[in-house]
Parts: structure tokens; C-alpha cells; sequence
């Protein structure tokens, strides 16, 4: 799927094509005119954009409508994660689980531990166990049973772009 994935997002137009359809869904033919093409053309780029997940293809009779699933970008990007298989005790915490794994940089703040870069790379980084994101620091959400712990970095993308301009 990533193959497919890189494949659909190397064209300009299917990049146009996402970037419209991320605001709205739209009618096949509306979509070729916003982008001044024909309709077979976006059609051909629609088929890539859909093997690759990226959108849906909703048809109702000889109506196409073209649905966003960008969703499915970012469950891309999990695929690239390095997996570390760690023993812990019971009631031990996330950070002791965080010391035990290489790259993982941490910076105490008053008497406060945090993640400030893995890999080499700084950000913002949050964490949730078997999917959830927990009320509780690193310090003190307490191990009780087998989890799986996923680190994720906050990634700025843009969502609203405002041009300021002063009279």
C-alpha cells in the first residue's frame, strides 16, 4: 500500500486533486472543470488515488462523487515505526518503559521527566496505550498488564493558511 500511496502522490494534479477534495467532497465532472481538465482525465487519476486509499469513489448510477479518505495517509507513516519488545515489572511506568528503549531523549523540568526528541528529532510527542490516550504523565500511569505503548509526534500540517494584511 505505501508503494501505491507515494505512486499517487508523484503527480501535481492528483496533489490538486487531494488538496480539493481534503475541503469538500465532489462530483467527478465538477472536479475536472475546478481543475480545468476532462473528465476521463480525472477519472485515470482518480482510479490511482483510490488503489491507493486515498479516496473513496462513491457512484450512484453514472454519478461519481469523490470522497477524501487522507486518513489513510497517516496510517502509512505507523508502518515505518521501529518496535522495541521491553520486560517490565508490574506498576512500573511509561517512563521506566521509555528508558529501557534507544534513541529516546529525555529532559527533566523541575522534577518533571519529559520526551524531548527520539531519534534525533525534537517536537512534541505524546503517547497512548492500546490506542487510548491516557489522563496521566509518563511518571505516573502504572503498568499493570501486557500493552503496547505508541509514541506519536505531533506534526504540524497545515490546516488553514491566513494572510494578514495591514491597512
Amino acid at each position: 500500500m505505501a508503494n501505491d500511496i507515494f505512486k499517487a502522490l508523484s503527480s501535481t494534479t492528483r496533489l490538486k486533486m487531494l488538496k480539493i477534495l481534503a475541503r469538500k467532497e465532489m462530483h467527478i465532472a465538477g472536479l475536472a472543470r475546478e481543475l480545468n481538465l476532462s473528465v476521463p482525465v480525472v477519472a485515470k487519476h482518480a482510479k490511482l488515488l483510490e488503489k491507493a486509499g486515498l479516496i473513496e469513489i462513491k457512484k450512484f448510477g453514472k454519478t461519481h462523487v469523490l470522497v477524501s479518505k487522507i486518513k489513510n495517509m497517516y496510517s502509512m507513516f505507523d508502518e515505518l515505526a521501529d518496535s522495541y519488545e521491553i520486560k517490565l515489572q508490574k506498576g512500573a511506568s511509561i517512563l521506566e518503559a521509555l528508558r529501557k528503549v534507544s534513541g529516546v531523549e529525555l529532559k527533566t523540568v523541575g522534577d518533571k521527566e519529559f520526551v524531548m526528541a527520539i531519534d534525533g528529532e525534537e517536537g512534541l510527542y505524546l503517547y497512548e496505550v492500546n490506542g487510548n490516550s491516557p489522563n496521566s504523565t509518563t511518571e505516573e500511569f502504572k503498568i499493570e498488564k501486557d500493552c503496547t505503548i505508541e509514541w506519536k509526534k505531533l506534526i504540524p500540517v497545515t490546516r488553514k493558511k491566513i494572510f494578514v494584511k495591514i491597512k
